[in-house]
């Protein structure tokens, strides 16, 4: 058995389909986790989800803000932009298994290996938060997608503020929180107030500002964190970190880590993407 983490597919089911040949991926013996924005901007999200559904366990996803966004879009709670390419999803014969089975996602796992953890999200974790605050935390939004009032939270979902965690925070407050620090977060302060604005690399953070994962103390440090999101940062490889989006939607390329026998050993397996979006566009 194999153990596998890819970075952010967004629709792209052709790179998908050839990365998984690229790495021999047998659905009865290996496990592989993608790391969210299952969908979106690239030419066939509906075939990515398809894909994810028939090979159940095997293929282990979890929630990026562009899956979101399709069940804001699904819900009338958001209007798709220009840029968006939902379609093939929400004129699909089968939208509402499609929908249903992307409300069921979780927006954070874990995986024991080796008697080690591998975190996952798709963007980050703020510093204040240990790896089971995170699970407990994603599992509180989880609960409220899976539940009868999903559509009032779509429409609420959307913002910018509060900008840091708080543990007296309730609510549509709270859940916006979690929402935006596991789906959206790049940059924040050594206080923990998240930053949506700047979508630079990490070597460019702006005054003020370090990449979440730079944070003096951060709680999740030495717990290996997997997460995708951040295009313009690219493949991040350190001992306790692991950046998996390195731009495939916009013609670089979507990326596999293998792990061995530890979670130190690790081989990144990639396949080249055609551009399906241009910067700027």
């Amino acid at each position: 058995m194999a153990l596998y983490c890819i970075g952010d597919i967004q629709g792209c089911d052709g790179a998908l389909g050839r990365l998984l040949d690229t790495i021999g991926f047998s659905p009865s013996r290996d496990t592989v986790y993608l790391l969210g924005d299952l969908v979106n901007r690239g030419p066939d999200s509906a075939a990515v989800l398809r894909r994810c559904m028939r090979q159940g366990d095997a293929l282990r996803c979890l929630l990026g803000n562009h899956d979101l966004h399709l069940l804001a879009a699904a819900h009338g709670a958001r209007a798709p932009s220009r840029r968006d390419t939902l379609h093939s999803v929400l004129e699909a014969p089968d939208r509402e298994a499609l929908l249903d089975w992307i409300r069921q996602q979780p927006l954070a796992r874990t995986h024991d290996h080796a008697g080690e953890t591998l975190l996952m999200v798709h963007a980050g974790v703020l510093p204040s938060w240990s790896a089971a605050d995170v699970l407990a935390y994603a599992h509180e939004v989880q609960a409220v997608l899976r539940g009868d009032h999903l559509g009032a939270f779509l429409q609420a979902m959307y913002g910018n503020t509060p900008d840091r965690w708080s543990d007296h925070l309730q609510g549509t407050d709270r859940l916006r929180v979690i929402v935006n620090a596991l789906t959206r977060l790049r940059f924040c302060s050594a206080e923990g107030a998240m930053d949506f604005e700047s979508t630079e690399s990490a070597s460019a953070a702006p005054p003020g500002l370090l990449p979440w994962f730079d944070v003096p103390g951060r709680q999740t440090a030495g717990t290996l964190t997997a997460f995708g999101h951040w295009s313009t940062l690219g493949w991040l490889n350190r001992s306790d970190l692991l950046g998996l989006d390195t731009g495939c939607v916009w013609g670089g390329c979507l990326s596999a880590v293998r792990f061995g026998t530890t979670l130190a050993e690790r081989e990144l397996l990639q396949v080249h993407c055609e551009a399906s979006q241009q910067p700027g566009t």
